[in-house]
C-alpha cells in the first residue's frame, strides 16, 4: 500500500476571505505580477524564503501563493484577546522580544510539523535601497531541523528600490530547494551560515532575472552582499 502524501495545513476561513477581499486591490495598486508560483509544493511541510522591502510584504506573498502563510509577529499584537485571535486567523504567530527568537522557531516547528508553509524574511529587517542585504540563519536552522524544503522568493519594485502604489512590484518564486541539497551537516555556526549565503544565493539569482525583465542594470560585483554567494 503507497504510503499517504503529506497534507497541507488547511487555510483559516478568516485568510480565505481575507485573500479574495485583498487580491484585486493588490493587484491594481500595487501592480503584482508573480512568477513561478507553480514551484510551491501543494503538500507537506515548507519554507519560503524572502527578501523584504516593505511593510506589505506578508499580504503581497499570501496573495502570490494558493497556500496559507504563516508568519511571525511581535508578542504585543497578541496581548488584546480578540485581536489575537484574529492575527492568528490571519496566520501570525507571537515572538517575544530579548529572546533570541525562540520562541519563534519554537511556534515554527510546530507549524512545520502540521505540514503547514512557514514565511521566512530571511535578511531578518527591511532593505531601504531594495539591495539584498546579509542573510540570518534562522531559515537554514528551521529547514536543518525539520527538513523541510526551502523556496526562494524575490521581490523586485518596477524601479529596482522600493515598490509603492502603481509601481509594478515582481514577485519571483524559484523551484524548492531539498534540505540535502542544502547540505547541512549540523546546527553549528559555520554550516549555518554557509546554508543561509546558499539559500540567498537563490534570491540574488531571482533578483537578477527580474532587473533583466524590468530592462533594469544588474549589481556589480563591488555591491555583492555577504548573501550573494556564488
Amino acid at each position: 500500500m503507497a504510503k499517504e502524501k503529506p497534507k497541507a495545513k488547511p487555510k483559516t476561513w478568516l485568510y480565505v476571505v481575507g485573500q479574495a477581499i485583498l487580491w484585486g486591490y493588490f493587484h491594481l495598486v500595487f501592480r503584482m505580477d508573480v512568477k513561478g508560483a507553480e514551484n510551491v509544493p501543494s503538500e507537506g511541510p515548507v519554507l519560503i524564503c524572502s527578501n523584504h522591502l516593505a511593510k506589505r510584504d506578508p499580504v503581497l506573498l499570501g496573495l502570490s501563493v494558493k497556500r496559507q502563510v504563516f508568519y511571525m509577529a511581535k508578542e504585543e499584537l497578541f496581548r488584546n484577546k480578540f485581536l489575537g485571535g484574529l492575527f492568528r486567523l490571519l496566520g501570525a504567530f507571537p515572538v517575544s522580544r530579548g529572546t533570541g527568537g525562540e520562541d519563534a522557531l519554537q511556534n515554527a516547528y510546530i507549524l512545520l510539523e502540521e505540514n503547514a508553509m512557514v514565511g521566512v524574511f530571511i535578511e531578518g529587517h527591511r532593505s531601504k535601497t531594495g539591495e539584498l542585504l546579509r542573510p540570518k540563519t534562522g531559515a537554514a536552522l528551521l529547514a536543518y531541523r525539520t527538513q523541510a524544503p526551502v523556496v526562494p522568493v524575490c521581490i523586485t519594485a518596477g524601479d529596482g528600490k522600493q515598490p509603492g502604489m502603481f509601481k509594478r512590484t515582481l514577485i519571483r518564486i524559484g523551484k524548492p530547494i531539498p534540505p540535502e541539497e542544502l547540505d547541512i551537516p549540523d546546527d553549528s555556526s559555520a554550516s549555518l551560515r554557509r546554508a543561509s549565503k546558499a539559500i540567498m544565493a537563490r534570491i540574488a539569482r531571482l533578483r537578477e532575472e527580474s532587473l533583466k525583465e524590468l530592462g533594469l542594470p544588474l549589481p556589480q560585483p563591488k555591491e555583492e552582499t555577504g548573501g550573494e554567494a556564488k
